[in-house]
């Protein structure tokens, strides 16, 4: 223990400095946003420390599929970091990261970790599993109302640009 201890009135003050614009990043998003931040938090958190590293993202990349991820990649994503990854740090980190991003952005970049080609198309057999075993799953039900609105193609994949713009703006594009 430190010769000095913080009074009460010290400690929310150093910690108001630390984040952005002296409010806390939780009064950033509604409830549910958290919740669900935080079941994403988990599911990386592959060893349960309450911090995600290297071998966490590793891991993480390695249920989704692409397994040789490069060691400078996953380096340069905890850098990004401001220093170990908990929950609050990452919570912060996309609230930066969405910071004047609009839904329909938000939602293709959800997208797009499960396309780390960027071809624009997912397979759906792909896409239902990941739905259906991952963080809040999906029924079958669910599975087979977003199918009935957004059909695969005859190839099997799902076009999650075209899912994303009507879900932001209504209709599909042309």
């Amino acid at each position: 223990m430190s010769g000095k201890l913080k009074t009460s009135e010290e400690a929310p003050k150093k910690a108001k400095k630390k984040i952005e614009g002296g409010s806390n990043v939780f009064s950033m998003f509604e409830q549910t946003q958290i919740q669900e931040f935080k079941e994403a938090f988990t599911i990386m958190d592959q060893n349960r420390d309450g911090f995600i590293d290297k071998a966490d993202l590793r891991d993480t990349f390695a249920a989704l599929g692409r397994l040789n991820v490069k060691n400078e990649e996953l380096e340069d994503m905890v850098k990004e970091a401001p220093g170990p990854i908990n929950f609050t740090v990452f919570l912060t980190m996309f609230g930066e990261k969405l910071k004047g991003t609009d839904p329909e952005e938000t939602i293709l970049n959800a997208f797009k970790i499960f396309d780390p080609e960027g071809k624009g198309r997912i397979k759906a057999d792909y896409i239902k599993e990941m739905l259906m075993t991952q963080a809040d799953r999906f029924s079958q039900e669910e599975i087979n109302q977003m199918f009935a609105a957004f059909p695969p193609d005859v190839s099997g994949n799902l076009d999650y640009k075209n899912l994303c713009y009507v879900i932001t703006h209504g209709e599909e594009k042309d």
